[in-house]
């Protein structure tokens, strides 16, 4: 054999090695062996993982002490002995680098490592996460143990992936001095001065004039927090603190094990410490999203399988990479119903279901969770339940992890989230209902920050995106010069980067691309006093093309065309009043709708667009039934209804789930999954 064959040979032979790794579908569980180290139990334990086809474990989250026991103290002997177990099972492991909580001899060598709340008093650290994480004596320590944790088992044969951190949104923030003094510096950072402060936070407003930057408290105090301005500013300080640890973690682990993928639970949108998670999405340094995902115990509603797969979607904004929900449902969950939310993932590119959790919980704030195996130990239906799902996925994981093929944007801005926190419809709920009128079209979008996008879509959502900045804006005039289309819905380019409401007309630095002007909102349930058809509190009727149909809102926008022609009208109050309009600008559409999204109100423009703009439609389906297009000879369905249904098919098929075969038509039982390949 010639040497260029030679070397073609072995790099066709390495490209199909990695094609095959990469087509996996991994079903495990999250497991603690810290809990007693007992070595029968722990080998006992694998022996049943194996023996229900489980290959992904989750190790080591919210255990730091368990490594380091005290300060420089590593004890990893009994962990290496786990480790090696589980690769001669051939179980492959994410070992989670747990920097939260930190241990309580951390917290008593460095106090500032407390939590303080808002009224000054310092919190012991009791429950987990109460960590100040910006905290410099705290990120000294983390590293250290990110450092020696991940050099010890860089090259275990049985890593999979390190978990970066766990739920890094979750916990209180601390309103400590230590903190009021960082977030001193973050300000002369961003500002420079102490004048482009002051107008920043329009502290001539209510007389809070700052002379010097020792002035500077933190917003804490008050029914609203403190002004605006300086919420937002505090909260992105606060966002790039969190941001700040994960990236330092990640370096480490890179320069340390540059082989290995990175992985997380990144629940950053929790109410308590919610930050700007797209930056870590869009660096490509955690090379694997991912999260918990928990729809809840039901078996025969759908709506907790949608709020979590919108969960998915939020964490994995643009990456192409597979999802890894690295933990998922076990508890009281419905028989099947387990199963029925791994097949929802599948159709979000997730690669992984990792019950959380093994063992039900023995002691501590969870000790009434249950998982896989009871208390003594023994299997559950549940175990039995993620057996099967294991036997499936094998059978069908060289066609997975799905692929989105979006064609529809959707774009979600942290700032915005918090700027518009006091309205009465929240921006993500905006996304999220945007997000809803294409699960329900089986069809794939894809979550987008506006500055960091290439947009390269034909339909592009911007719902209730508050603060606009000069990056975004042009990047929103280019896509619709060049050709695009975008829906734009109230609340959005309200205020600029500051916080600011703009001086200019609304919607900011965009009212000539939208061809509008948005002079202000009325508040529904008063306007109704003058309402011709009598409603009452936020009922409106809203008029498209001639069709009209009952909506709610609490308020809404003040439109005037100024060049735009309006396509849809509030009919219901003392006059008509514009509230959708399209401008053409450029190449492209411009759309806006003086209302909070809405599927009742989108559907019918959306579906005109889907056809107008050639966006390819879902399978066709029977309502209830969630369908994906894998490829072009394989297709997965999933009823999610209580009834059979039958599934149109003018050809021959071939069901690899149930090895069956198929001559036309198929029937789908009640809540089951299908996966056919196409003869």
């Amino acid at each position: 054999m010639k040497i260029n064959q030679l070397i073609l040979l072995i790099f066709t032979l390495f490209l199909l090695g990695v094609v095959a790794k990469a087509q996996v579908l991994y079903v495990g569980a999250n497991y603690h062996p810290h809990d007693d180290k007992n070595t029968d139990k722990i080998k006992t334990d694998i022996r049943l993982m194996q023996e229900a086809g489980l290959n992904v474990v989750r190790l080591g989250h919210l255990a730091w002490d368990s490594y380091e026991p005290a300060e420089g103290q590593f004890d990893f002997e009994w962990f290496d002995e786990v480790m090696d177990e589980l690769n001669k099972a051939e179980i492959k492991v994410i070992l989670d680098i747990a920097i939260r909580p930190a241990p309580i001899w951390l917290h008593q060598k460095f106090p500032s490592i407390d939590v303080v709340d808002a009224n000054g008093n310092v919190q012991y650290p009791n429950h987990r996460y109460m960590d100040d994480v910006g905290d410099p004596n705290y990120q000294k320590y983390a590293l250290r143990f990110t450092d020696t944790i991940s050099k010890r088992y860089a090259e275990h044969p049985a890593l999979l992936a390190f978990g970066i951190d766990n739920e890094s949104g979750d916990g209180p923030i601390s309103y400590s001095e230590t903190v009021r003094q960082r977030f001193i510096d973050w300000l002369k950072n961003r500002y420079g001065t102490l004048d482009k402060l002051n107008d920043a936070w329009a502290t001539h407003r209510w007389s809070r004039r700052l002379n010097s930057f020792d002035e500077v408290g933190l917003p804490t105090a008050g029914s609203k927090n403190g002004a605006p301005e300086k919420i937002l500013d505090f909260r992105r300080f606060i966002s790039d603190e969190v941001n700040g640890i994960l990236f330092k973690v990640l370096d480490v682990v890179h320069a340390n094990a540059p082989n290995v993928h990175t992985n997380t639970n990144a629940w950053y949108y929790s109410w308590m410490k919610y930050f700007d998670y797209s930056k870590i999405a869009y660096s490509g340094k955690m090379t694997r999203q991912g999260c918990g995902f928990y729809p809840g115990n039901s078996l025969k509603t759908i709506w907790g399988d949608m709020n979590a797969a919108f969960g998915i979607q939020r964490i994995q904004f643009e990456s192409k990479e597979p999802f890894w929900c690295n933990e998922f449902n076990t508890m009281a969950s419905v028989p099947n119903s387990i199963r029925k939310s791994a097949y929802v993932t599948l159709m979000y590119g997730n690669q992984m279901v990792c019950g959380w959790t093994w063992q039900s919980m023995w002691a501590g704030e969870e000790q009434y969770l249950q998982g896989m195996i009871d208390w003594d130990g023994l299997p559950n239906r549940k175990y039995d339940e993620y057996k099967q799902i294991a036997s499936e996925f094998r059978k069908i994981e060289k066609h997975f992890p799905y692929q989105a093929k979006a064609e529809v944007g959707l774009a979600f801005s942290f700032p915005s989230q918090i700027a518009g926190g006091s309205f009465p419809v929240q921006h993500e709920n905006q996304v999220q209902a945007c997000w809803d009128m294409f699960f329900w079209r089986n069809m794939d979008c894809k979550m987008l920050e506006l500055s960091q996008s290439k947009l390269d879509y034909k339909l592009l959502f911007v719902p209730g995106v508050t603060v606009m900045d000069r990056v975004s804006a042009q990047k929103i005039r280019d896509y619709v010069q060049n050709g695009g289309t975008v829906i734009m819905t109230a609340n959005s380019a309200m205020v600029d980067t500051t916080g600011q409401v703009f001086r200019s007309t609304l919607p900011g630095m965009l009212s000539d691309v939208f061809g509008i002007r948005v002079g202000g909102f009325e508040e529904t349930e008063p306007m109704n006093e003058l309402s011709r058809k009598g409603y009452k509190g936020k009922k409106l009727e809203f008029t498209y093309k001639g069709k009209a149909v009952n909506v709610e809102a609490a308020r809404f926008d003040i439109v005037q065309a100024k060049g735009s022609e309006v396509i849809g009208q509030l009919t219901s109050l003392d006059k008509d009043y514009p509230i959708m309009t399209i401008n053409h600008y450029g190449k492209g559409k411009a759309i806006y709708l003086g209302l909070p999204a809405n599927g009742t109100i989108l559907g019918g423009i959306v579906d005109e667009l889907i056809n107008e703009l050639g966006i390819p439609k879902g399978p066709n389906v029977p309502s209830g039934v969630m369908a994906r297009k894998i490829d072009e000879k394989h297709f997965l369905y999933l009823n999610t209804s209580g009834g059979p249904k039958e599934i149109k098919m003018n050809r021959k098929s071939r069901s690899i789930l149930f090895d069956k075969e198929y001559s036309g038509n198929f029937t789908i039982a009640p809540f089951e999954p299908e996966f056919i390949e196409i003869r």
